[in-house]
């Protein structure tokens, strides 16, 4: 038994020594001819693999003899599968070249470290085709994950305060219709209504847990996504959380100030690893008070994501996003905008921000619901096909309040108006992209070729708005209703029983509206040289108003064509960029009545579309391996054909409004050394209105152009290694210049007054859990903010975060 012991473990030995193995080498490019390095090579269905080196060459050895099926694969670009056959010698694959893919596909691939984690230098979103921001004429901020987890960001708002240029003007109202929050962002108000580049409306706010990046894109953008998602200032894009190869996730609880309670969770597994079948789970709950004397908000809110790639040509992704909540919406002082008010500033104001002016009794729900789902089939190796289609559905349902300065009550009176909204949007949305990228004799072009059809249908079944007493800014009520000659003193208590006795008088709506728009567009990425690029786009767009669903009298349509065109020239090949471009946005018109209704019947006099156009021109820099990037850009937007009064007859209509806005721009992301990242942004802008029929504006700064001046910095460092190993601090402002709160000539100015808040954050992190204490407004400076109203803003608070990952 010995012997025969001792002979099997000989044989077994000398098998192993005489196993045949081998080597595979390469060398992984893209379509330049450029290295990529920190590409991914592995070996399908086993666990050996490696990452390129700097040159972008690879190695892998001690593979046994046999048929395999190599992977190569790299954040940006398309993964490629290759057959190889081993029989105990190297095989030298040369150069394998990747060909950029659309980031729908890419974005189920894990994504390693990278050196700059505050900057994404790549997205298949903004140009609607793979492109590097380094090869965009177009200016865009983004805000990754990465930051947000850094500044424990609890809410949408303060996620924006990291892009450059970027202002709330009022928080989430909640009310039907345009509920969800207002910025400023280059002279011009713009609410988020983007997800994943397809329209995702919401009528309150943007759950953060499920955001992977926001994209901020800067300028008229109407050329490659309309003018119903997007203002002559940009558009926000919200990028979500997608599926990934592997099992893992994340359980995330914070708590704070004012009641803050808040978890997430993340889950992402293989349905089935055969058929690349991977699902994602994003999931939170959470509540909040208010600083204020009364106000709460609390929401659930749930995102399953699937992806399925059918084989190397085919795959699927279904994205949904579903949003239950409640609040009560914020009260603003709403300024008198045609006549002037006694005070000029807060102080003579004598406004205590303490004060709601409501109650947690009258309450707004917004359930929300957005799906998409995207289809890409490779049709050759140079063009790929992208079928993607979104549903937007998202109500008001409840108590909606606002306070007014009527001027007729008395000094700094303010009456309380409200109503019972029930009030509904849904929005449809077709798209079909065929992407190319293929050379026309030594010319490269990317080139996305599209078709888009939107619809939009809205519904109203709100009650009339109702007197409900009046305010002082300090807290003092009376009942005088300013419509009534006589002099009241109607108690108004505010609980849901006593307004709805006040409602029950009121009418009822019964409306629906409609529209739809049918658009066509192109746009080309042309590389003429290796340093000189050219992007040249056109779209053509049918607007068709179908108005009230019950009268034909407000039915038109408009037929307009947006084109954009940029240059992009380096100096320094993958360094340093010039850039310039002309980009296009629009607005629909609606007709007019025009004659003197005196001497017969008035007829329709239809408009050509409102246009802005955009000249800019800047530079970016992408230095010292990636850990310096920024943009500095300035850039000149007029609008044009605004609908105004003939100043030959107040009978007719004319198109003859103008306006500009300009101004200069910076943003930095940096990455000096290992564990410290540094975020800063700087911008100014110039707004002014030069025609106009109305008096009030001409010549003024537009109030939805916010401060002329913003700024906002980050500064994150992690230990990286020693005793101190995962110990890091965050220290951060944001601020603006003084801003109107209202600003026409028979009101006067009422100024906000300028600020700077500090905030700050310590944290441990280690393999699978992070520990972080944050500090918001940490010297409790008292701000507002307001576009014709007066929002005080969020007190020092502190929070705390756990999160274990797996």
């Amino acid at each position: 038994m010995r012997n025969y012991l001792s002979f099997v473990i000989c044989l077994l030995l000398s098998a192993q020594v005489f196993a045949q193995t081998g080597k595979l080498t390469g060398t992984v490019i893209d379509n330049t001819n450029n290295a990529i390095p920190g590409a991914t090579v592995l070996i399908k269905s086993t666990r050996i693999g490696t990452s390129t080196d700097a040159s972008g060459a690879f190695t892998i050895t001690n593979i046994a003899d046999g048929d395999y099926v190599l992977a190569v694969s790299s954040i940006g670009f398309k993964t490629k599968e290759i057959s190889v056959s081993i029989v105990h010698n190297e095989v030298n694959l040369n150069t394998i070249m990747l060909y950029e893919g659309d980031e729908i596909l890419r974005e189920v691939l894990v994504e390693g470290e990278r050196d700059n984690k505050f900057s994404r230098n790549e997205t298949a979103y903004v140009a609607k085709l793979p492109l590097k921001d380094f090869e965009n004429t177009q200016v865009y901020s983004t805000i990754t994950n990465y930051l947000l987890k850094t500044q424990i960001v609890t809410n949408f708002d303060d996620a924006l305060k990291n892009a450059a240029g970027v202002d709330n003007l009022w928080t989430s109202t909640g009310r039907g219709g345009d509920g969800a929050g207002y910025y400023t962002l280059r002279g011009f108000s713009v609410q988020p209504k983007l997800v994943n580049g397809l329209p995702g409306l919401t009528n309150g706010t943007i759950n953060p847990a499920n955001i992977e990046h926001i994209e901020v894109l800067k300028g008229p953008s109407a050329t490659l996504f309309g003018n119903a998602v997007s203002s002559y200032g940009g558009l926000i894009n919200v990028v979500t959380k997608k599926p990934y190869v592997g099992t893992g996730g994340e359980l995330s609880f914070t708590t704070g100030s004012y009641g803050l309670n808040q978890i997430v969770g993340d889950f992402n597994t293989a349905l089935s690893k055969e058929k690349n079948l991977y699902f994602r789970l994003n999931t939170s709950y959470s509540t909040e008070r208010s600083f204020q004397d009364a106000g709460f908000r609390k929401s659930f809110f749930v995102a399953p994501s699937l992806s399925y790639q059918v084989n190397n040509k085919l795959s699927f992704s279904f994205y949904g996003e579903i949003t239950q909540a409640e609040q009560t919406n914020p009260m603003f002082l709403f300024l008198n905008r045609s006549a002037p008010t006694k005070a000029r500033n807060l102080r003579e104001l004598g406004y205590n921000n303490k004060l709601s002016f409501t109650s947690n009794d009258l309450t707004l729900e917004n359930p929300t619901q957005n799906y998409r789902v995207e289809m890409d089939y490779k049709l050759s190796d140079t063009w790929q096909s992208q079928t993607l289609v979104s549903k937007s559905a998202t109500s008001t349902k409840g108590y909606y309040s606002y306070l007014f300065d009527f001027g007729t009550t008395g000094d700094n009176v303010f009456s309380r108006f409200l109503n019972k909204q029930n009030e509904y949007t849904g929005t449809s949305d077709i798209q079909q992209n065929f992407i190319g990228d293929f050379k026309v004799g030594k010319l490269r072009n990317r080139v996305v070729l599209g078709l888009d059809y939107f619809s939009a249908i809205t519904t109203s079944n709100g009650t009339g708005y109702a007197f409900y007493g009046n305010v002082t800014p300090n807290g003092g009520s009376n009942g005088d209703n300013p419509f009534t000659p006589g002099i009241e003193t109607s108690a108004y208590p505010l609980s849901s029983a006593a307004v709805d006795a006040v409602l029950a008088t009121q009418p009822v709506a019964n409306q629906k509206s409609k529209y739809n728009i049918f658009s066509a567009y192109a746009s080309d990425v042309l590389n003429i040289t290796n340093n000189l690029s050219a992007m040249i786009g056109l779209r053509l767009d049918h607007f068709d108003n179908v108005g009230d669903v019950t009268t034909l009298e407000d039915d038109y349509n408009q037929t307009t064509l947006s084109p954009k065109f940029g240059l992009l020239y380096q100096p320094v090949l993958n360094k340093l960029s010039i850039f310039a471009n002309y980009q296009n946005g629009f607005t629909n018109v609606a007709p007019s009545l025009v004659g003197d209704p005196t001497a017969g019947p008035q007829t329709i006099k239809t408009f050509r579309p409102e246009q802005a156009n955009q000249l800019e021109f800047g530079i970016k820099t992408n230095i010292i391996k990636n850990k310096l990037n920024a943009t500095i850009s300035y850039y000149d937007i007029q609008v044009k054909d605004q609908v105004i009064t003939d100043p030959a007859s107040p009978f007719n209509k004319i198109q003859g409004g103008e306006a500009y806005s300009r101004g200069f721009e910076i943003e930095m992301n940096a990455t000096p050394t290992k564990g410290l990242d540094i975020r800063a942004g700087y911008s100014t802008n110039d707004s002014k209105t030069t025609k106009s029929d109305n008096v009030e504006i001409l010549n003024k700064r537009p109030l939805g152009a916010g401060s002329k001046v913003l700024y906002n910095a980050w500064v994150n460092y992690e230990v990286p290694k020693g005793k101190l190993e995962g110990f890091g601090l965050g220290f951060g402002v944001n601020g603006a210049s003084e801003r109107y709160a209202i600003n026409y000539v028979s009101t006067g100015d009422f100024l906000l007054p300028a600020y700077t808040v500090a905030n700050g954050s310590l944290f441990y992190q280690a393999d699978h859990y992070r520990i972080g204490l944050k500090l918001n407004n940490a010297f409790n400076k008292e701000y507002y903010k307001g576009w014709s109203t007066i929002a005080p803003q969020m007190p020092r608070a502190l929070l705390a975060n756990f999160t274990y990952s797996f």
